[in-house]
């Protein structure tokens, strides 16, 4: 069994919700026979992400989570970064420099350090332009992003470099380019989403992390998913960054039916989107439980 649930659903400025961050588990039985799952991933870790974490560990089936009233960061086996901005990646120092101090070993200085997937830009620009300055300096020495986490650099399809990894060999995560934001054109700025399979049943699930509008791209993908998580901006923009929710409507309806969103403002249950329950598969809940493959 694969689930995913997301420690919040908001957009990076929203105040309700914590950021769309999402926790992936991997199940040989599922959460009602097993006390933890075999596998996690985090999908993106941002300001609110820590905040967020803390309260799902208090809730009753994510008790593998707590340890002894903090947040069991060694509980989450891998991370998986989409793009750098900070409501994706804000919250990452904490769980990088908890891991260490917190849960290391005090007499080696070595911690827990998991596995950490991107594309080489990305993870690259993560610790020289974002995680240095806090995270620069350990005992008598400079740091790097290796002395936090296992780091595995990916591709899409096609290129020198692994484009895909595995949980309990069943359940493929491939990278999928997203076209977020650009300096000069599409997709000349790294940003990316997961497309996750099945290969027991070969379904798959879509995941959009953050992207613009973008069906010729995306269409093929979405089409075939068995569901379909993808971000919204509610409000109309010249110049949007991210996909509105009028563009979404002009997708077809089977499309739509199987569409979850997320990273929505704090307005979304101001009444103006009552539709939303009626033409999609209706508005992300922060910290429930999706199943994705039984």
């Amino acid at each position: 069994m694969l689930t995913l649930t997301f420690l919040g659903v908001g957009a990076a400025f929203a105040k309700r919700n914590f950021h769309s961050n999402a926790l992936i588990e991997a199940w040989s039985s599922g959460p009602d026979r097993q006390d933890a799952p075999d596998d996690t991933l985090l999908v993106d870790f941002g300001a609110t992400g820590p905040l967020a974490l803390n309260q799902l560990r208090q809730r009753e089936r994510f008790a593998y989570l707590n340890d002894k009233g903090c947040i069991n960061y060694p509980a989450i086996k891998r991370i998986f970064v989409s793009h750098l901005h900070s409501d994706h990646i804000g919250g990452l120092e904490e769980l990088a420099a908890m891991n260490i101090h917190v849960f290391g070993n005090p007499r080696g200085g070595k911690g827990f350090r998991p596995q950490l997937y991107s594309s080489p830009e990305v993870l690259l620009n993560l610790w020289d332009r974002s995680m240095r300055g806090g995270l620069g300096v350990l005992a008598g020495r400079e740091a790097r992003l290796e002395d936090f986490f296992e780091v595995v650099m990916m591709q899409p399809a096609g290129q020198a470099m692994p484009d895909r990894f595995c949980m309990l060999d069943r359940y493929e995560f491939s990278l999928v380019p997203t076209d977020h934001v650009r300096v000069q054109q599409k997709r000349d700025w790294p940003s990316f989403g997961l497309l996750l399979g099945d290969k027991q049943s070969g379904e798959t699930v879509f995941y959009s992390g953050d992207t613009r509008f973008d069906p010729e791209g995306l269409g093929e993908i979405m089409g075939a998913a068995k569901i379909v998580f993808h971000e919204v901006l509610l409000v109309d923009h010249p110049d949007a960054v991210h996909a509105t929710i009028s563009q979404l409507r002009t997708l077809s309806e089977p499309v739509r039916k199987k569409m979850i969103l997320f990273h929505f403002d704090d307005m979304w249950d101001s009444g103006s989107y009552d539709f939303v329950a009626d033409e999609f598969a209706g508005f992300a809940e922060p910290q429930r439980r999706y199943t994705l493959f039984p």
